[in-house]
């Protein structure tokens, strides 16, 4: 497995938010972590990339204990993260968005003050993730510019030019219209051959049709887990998340 967490547990003022959740996550899959508002989705993402630290249980990314370690040491372990609220600098285009990003593992640093685009290495990187994710035409447009659904691809190409092996998204269609949640959908399919992708998401149809494996989440517990035929399957999932016993 690349990422497991064994056991977690999470506490907050006396309330369990997390209980014993046990996950797996295979190198090269898509997962998706769905259930109700207040399930504990983000909140097991928090832990996984070290925003917060469990109450007991530990999580690995391949085969190495990663549990307490801080964000910025996950984050060089080839861990990356996409949040709810789009996370972009406004008024830089969408080329510079992504060059900053990419500059994290380029050979030639620069300050984020400087030009970055007279670094070869990092222009290329950026040209290559502003492509990837469909933003070429747009790619000299300030990011306040754009439109939401492609806010939301830059943050995902901001963390996908960090070069990481496991790219995790939460909510990655907050907010987009239908056409955009299906060009979402394309995107995260064609992301999926190149990294592997855990996904917090509430539309179902873009969960039963990206994903390799599903956990279901309900108030801190795993109640489930299984393809999407399966989980869609499961009656208690039907029951507590898509209220139809």
């Amino acid at each position: 497995m690349m990422l497991r967490t064994e056991k977690i547990n999470l506490s907050i003022g006396g309330l369990r938010i997390l209980k014993d959740v046990t996950a797996d996550m295979a190198q090269g899959q898509v997962t998706s972590i769905i259930g109700p508002n207040g399930a504990g989705k983000t909140t097991l993402f928090n832990v996984i990339t070290g925003r917060m630290a469990p109450t007991s249980g530990r999580v690995f990314f391949e085969g190495a204990e990663i549990t307490g370690l801080p964000p910025y040491e996950i984050a060089r372990r080839g861990i990356a993260r996409s949040f709810q609220i789009t996370n972009i600098f406004p008024d830089m285009t969408v080329f510079e968005n992504v060059s900053i990003a990419a500059q994290t593992r380029s050979s030639c640093r620069t300050s984020i003050m400087t030009r970055v685009s007279a670094d070869r290495e990092t222009a290329a990187e950026a040209a290559s993730v502003v492509e990837l994710i469909g933003l070429t035409g747009v790619g000299r447009k300030a990011a306040h510019e754009l439109s939401h659904g492609d806010r939301r691809r830059l943050e995902v190409g901001m963390s996908l030019a960090i070069g990481p092996q496991f790219l995790m998204l939460d909510e990655p269609t907050s907010g987009m219209s239908p056409a955009e949640t299906e060009g979402t959908i394309d995107l995260i399919r064609s992301l999926g051959k190149k990294v592997t992708i855990c996904l917090i998401e509430h539309k179902m149809h873009l969960v039963m049709t990206v994903s390799d494996k599903v956990i279901v989440l309900n108030l801190g517990e795993k109640i489930a887990e299984g393809t999407p035929a399966e989980v869609a399957a499961n009656e208690r999932v039907q029951e507590v998340y898509l209220g139809t016993a």
